[in-house]
Parts: C-alpha cells; sequence; structure tokens
C-alpha cells in the first residue's frame, strides 16, 4: 500500500525564487496544454499525444521559451503529462472540464523527478533548486510522485511511500456512521463527533475573516482610478493575511477530521458502514450548501476509506436510496414521509421515540443483514 508523506521545506531566498519559478513554468506549460488540445479539438482533429507536445516544447524552448532551461526539463514534461491525462478524463466522463489555471487562485505547484530527489540528514535535493533544508529527514528509499507545493504560507514536498498493510487482531462488531449538519457523525455506539464549525475557535477565526475581507473591499473602493481597480501595498498586506486565515480554517478542518477518523478506525472493528450521501444533490439547497461545503463529507469519507484499508478493516457504502434515517431500529417499520426539520424519530407502530441520528447509525450498522 503507498501512503503519503509530507515534510516541510525551508528554502532560502534565493532558492525560493528558484520553487516560485517552477511552479510558474508548471502552470504555463499545463495552460499551453490545454489550449494546444482545445484547438485541436475545434479543427476536428486526432487527440495530441503529450510525447508529440513535448517536442514542440523542445523546439520551442530554443527560441520563444528560452526562460524554461531555467528550470529543470522534468517539470514541463509532467504538466503536459497532466494537461493530457486531465483532457483524456474528461472525454472518458470520469472528470468535468478541466480549466485553465489562474495565476491569482490556483495552487502552486510542481514535479520533481523521483530518481533525481536525494536526501541527506535534513537536506533534501531539488532539482535546478539545490540542497534544500527540510523538517524531517528522510531516508533514500523509492519515492512516487514527488510534488513540491506551496500552501501561502510554507513550501512542502509530498512523496508516495510504499509500506506494508498492518495485520491486526480486530473485533466482531460493525460500527454505522451517520454524517449529519447538527453534528458531524454520530456512531451506533452513541458516540457523538460535534460540528466543528460551531466551535468559539473557528467562530472567532470566520468573523476576523469577515472584517477583513470588508476592509479590503473599503480599500479598493477608495483606491479606484476610473473603471479600474488600484492594488495598493496595504490591500497586498491584507490579502495575505486573508490568504493565512483560509489556509488556518482548512487546517482547522482536516485536523478535526484526522482525529475523528483516526479514533474510529482505532476502535478495531470488522467492519466500518457510512451512508453514500448525494452531496452533488444536496449543495443545491442554497440555504444549507455553506454548512456542507464546511462539513467536509467526502474528506471524510476518504480519509475513513483509506485508514480501514490499511489496518484492514472492511468498509462498506450503504446505497444512497437506503432509507436508514426512515427505518424503526426497534421492529424494522419504515416511514412513509420524513421532513428534515423532524430530529427525533417517533414510529407509528411500536412507538419507539429515539433521535433521528442516532437511529440511522443502528441501521446502518445492520446493512449486511437487509441487503
Amino acid at each position: 500500500m503507498i501512503i503519503s508523506k509530507k515534510i516541510r521545506l525551508i528554502p532560502n531566498k534565493t532558492q525560493e525564487k528558484m520553487l516560485y519559478k517552477s511552479a510558474g513554468t508548471a502552470r504555463f506549460i499545463y495552460n499551453w496544454t490545454l489550449n494546444k488540445q482545445e484547438e485541436n479539438f475545434k479543427l476536428g482533429n486526432k487527440f495530441i499525444s503529450d510525447n508529440d507536445l513535448r517536442k514542440e516544447i523542445t523546439i520551442l524552448k530554443k527560441s520563444e521559451l528560452i526562460w524554461l532551461n531555467e528550470v529543470s526539463n522534468n517539470v514541463a514534461k509532467q504538466a503536459v503529462k497532466d494537461g493530457c491525462n486531465a483532457y483524456k478524463n474528461f472525454f472518458k466522463k470520469i472528470a468535468k472540464k478541466p480549466k485553465f489555471k489562474s495565476k491569482k487562485k490556483s495552487k502552486l505547484s510542481f514535479y520533481n523527478d523521483c530518481v533525481k530527489l536525494k536526501f541527506k540528514q535534513n537536506l533534501v535535493l531539488i532539482e535546478k533548486v539545490g540542497w534544500i533544508k527540510c523538517n524531517e529527514p528522510l531516508t533514500n528509499q523509492k519515492f512516487t510522485n514527488p510534488r513540491i507545493s506551496y500552501d501561502g504560507k510554507y513550501w512542502h514536498l509530498s512523496v508516495g511511500i510504499e509500506v506494508k498493510e498492518e495485520n491486526q487482531e480486530l473485533t466482531n462488531k460493525t460500527i454505522g456512521i451517520d454524517l449529519g449538519l447538527k453534528d458531524l457523525a454520530i456512531t451506533n455506539e452513541g458516540k457523538k463527533y460535534k460540528n466543528i464549525n460551531k466551535t468559539s475557535n473557528v467562530k472567532k477565526t470566520k468573523k476576523r475573516l469577515k472584517r477583513l475581507q470588508k476592509q479590503v473591499s473599503r480599500k479598493y473602493e477608495n483606491n479606484k482610478e476610473g473603471q479600474r481597480y488600484h492594488k495598493t501595498a496595504n490591500i497586498v498586506k491584507l490579502e495575505k493575511k486573508i490568504r493565512l486565515l483560509h489556509r488556518r480554517l482548512a487546517n482547522i478542518r482536516d485536523n478535526y477530521i484526522h482525529q475523528i477518523t483516526t479514533e474510529i478506525v482505532k476502535t478495531k472493528p470488522s467492519k466500518i458502514v457510512i451512508e453514500d450521501l448525494n452531496i452533488k444533490g444536496m449543495m443545491k439547497n442554497k440555504h444549507l450548501s455553506k454548512a456542507i461545503a464546511q462539513q467536509g463529507f467526502y474528506e471524510f469519507k476518504r480519509q475513513l476509506q483509506y485508514k480501514c484499508e490499511f489496518n484492514g478493516i472492511e468498509f462498506v457504502e450503504a446505497d444512497k436510496w437506503y432509507p436508514s434515517s426512515k427505518t424503526c431500529s426497534e421492529c424494522g417499520h419504515i416511514k412513509s414521509k420524513l421532513s428534515l426539520s423532524e430530529r427525533t424519530y417517533i414510529c407509528e407502530e411500536c412507538g419507539c421515540v429515539i433521535d433521528r441520528d442516532y437511529n440511522a447509525s443502528i441501521n446502518l450498522s445492520r446493512y449486511e443483514l437487509v441487503v
């Protein structure tokens, strides 16, 4: 099994400049590849292979794009591959149509060749950049897909490392997990995991973020020159603060999901059943879309799935049409209608009164008996 390892890089000013150049090159070549494929498609021609596009870049390096020689050849090579794969996945209906990467909004990242990636004590060798300090030493072993990225504050190196799956003694119990907005998750054992977005820490951060965003808007209006907005040094400083607050919120949510999923897996159940939510349909609700996005249901499922695989636990996704909330956990009676405002489940047949989410989690833990 391949797991991802992420370590922080501590470059000096010269090295950081080269990292920015490499990330900018990757973005430029990715956009150039998409543009070539789109123009070719409009003319009714066949798909251009990444091999042909790389040959064209080699020719352009000698004339129009001489500056590409300043960074590693593998940066442009992989960016072409990524662009072609994104276009292929779109036609295979695996993914949406790829978009051009914006200079302002896109994540700064680029590829480094596996063979040329070397470690020495607390140093790592990056192509055309040199030996960079890192916060954690790694041994020279077989790495997969090394990527250098910038999160708005720090540079990181992410690598894939192959590890053996751990064979643990598991219990016979099955855990059913119901996801929601009031609480992030509730298990059939009665364990509730609160909504992190309702905590004082997150609320204070969001309040500060809102205040800074209003401040930036006012400064843009005050410095408006005719129809154009003028970006001053103060606006740049404020926008950096906003980026760091967005980063902080994302890290708080990710860390909380990691803690929950690890805690669930450490109970060593033989099976974990989770409901398959229609997130795309749920996001159409304009009143709840923001709250749903902040909960990170997909990230919760992704983390739980790979942790189950690593520990040898069976991971099951219940069918999206399985009526876990409408079914009575005591007698099995299924209600015809159950609105979201009804937080307590009251059975019409046996008179059972139980919390709606807890009832759903019990039904999910018995999913194998029903199917």
